[in-house]
């Protein structure tokens, strides 16, 4: 949720009418928040670059091969509309991919403030032991992909579409990542159909769930997700696929049917966190208003909502006044961070 969308604040929160009356500090800070987000940008600051790495894999049967290219060349339409650095391996002249891939990750800084997302597009394997995704030539193991990945400290998303993914989101589960697998276990080995959804559901406005303006991570992974079970539903068929999103680094992962909007509402039995909160700020198509502000302000505004969140989750462990003291106090940031930024001439656009 970006706090400036006015409309899910005060619901996302879950404030009744009653305990706002004498907040007239934080009915100020709706009001800032409005006329930061109705503010133009004389000029947008330039940020920089995310790269997108895309893996189509082998083929397999031809019929699946169509599938893949197809998802590809919508991840590459998108990424094209977003001005992002693409890198596309898989090739049917390329006998090597594992090696390309390799090489590819390598070159990448592995520090900085743009976003490096990978994209496993193919079919999968599990033998009890160790995941794969099938390359052309050597296929990429979990190990070697969480190896190749040790030194990144920089944002990643991770998305893995293929069949028997679930142990790429454990191996790969970190600090300042976003992971999706397609299934929830490696013993998930039918052919998913995650991948195709969630590359439609980047770059249709109808997945925007806050109605911001941009489709994060998270939303297309709930609408992909649903999408996807639907699919198996309408078919009278089982389903065979259920995915996982990962973003707290504790390699668990959260399924989609345990949010009730962009919120998890259901608790792990052993008391894990949940999921979701860092994926709603990685966006491919990021809206006018997210591209008005600045890298320094675009960390500043996330390290708050993530404080909103979190706080919000200690609302039925703390006294009321407490908890509304402290929201208030954190609104209040926001709402000077967006009306300095609108009175410098860089606040968000619509």
């Amino acid at each position: 949720m970006k706090i400036y969308d006015l409309r899910f604040t005060l619901a996302d929160f879950h404030v009744p009418v009653r305990s706002w009356v004498g907040y007239g500090a934080a009915f100020s800070v709706f009001f800032l928040l409005l006329f930061a987000a109705t503010a133009r940008a004389s000029s947008p600051p330039i940020h920089d670059p995310t790269t997108v790495v895309l893996v189509v894999g082998a083929e397999g049967d031809p019929e699946f091969g169509t599938n893949f290219l197809h998802q590809a060349d919508v991840w590459e339409k998108a990424c094209a509309r977003a001005g992002v650095h693409t890198v596309t391996i898989g090739s049917a002249t390329n006998t090597n991919d594992h090696d390309q891939l390799k090489q590819v990750l390598q070159a990448e800084p592995k520090d900085g403030s743009a976003q490096l997302w990978l994209v496993l597009i193919g079919h999968g394997t599990f033998d009890g032991k160790q995941a794969r995704f099938n390359l052309r030539g050597p296929d990429v193991s979990a190990d070697e992909l969480a190896d190749w990945l040790r030194g990144f400290h920089r944002a990643l998303a991770i998305i893995d579409t293929a069949a028997s993914s679930a142990p790429f989101l454990t191996k790969l589960s970190a600090t300042n990542r976003v992971v999706i697998s397609a299934t929830r276990s490696g013993n998930e080995q039918n052919y998913t159909r995650f991948g195709q959804y969630f590359a439609a559901a980047l770059a249709d406005l109808q997945a925007d769930i806050d109605h911001d303006g941009q489709i994060s991570l998270l939303e297309a992974f709930l609408v992909a997700s649903r999408q996807a079970t639907d699919f198996y539903k309408l078919q009278g068929r089982l389903v065979t696929e259920h995915a996982l999103i990962d973003d707290n680094g504790d390699g668990l992962g959260t399924p989609a049917d345990w949010f009730k909007g962009l919120r998890a509402v259901k608790q792990a039995s052993n008391g894990a966190a949940l999921d979701g909160t860092l994926a709603q700020q990685f966006c491919l198509l990021p809206s006018a208003a997210e591209q008005a502000l600045t890298t320094e302000q675009l960390a500043q505004r996330d390290a708050l909502e993530r404080a909103l969140f979190l706080h919000r989750e200690k609302k039925s462990a703390i006294p009321e006044e407490e908890y509304y003291a402290e929201l208030e106090k954190l609104l209040l940031q926001l709402a000077k961070l967006y009306t300095s930024t609108a009175a410098t001439g860089s606040a968000p656009a619509q």
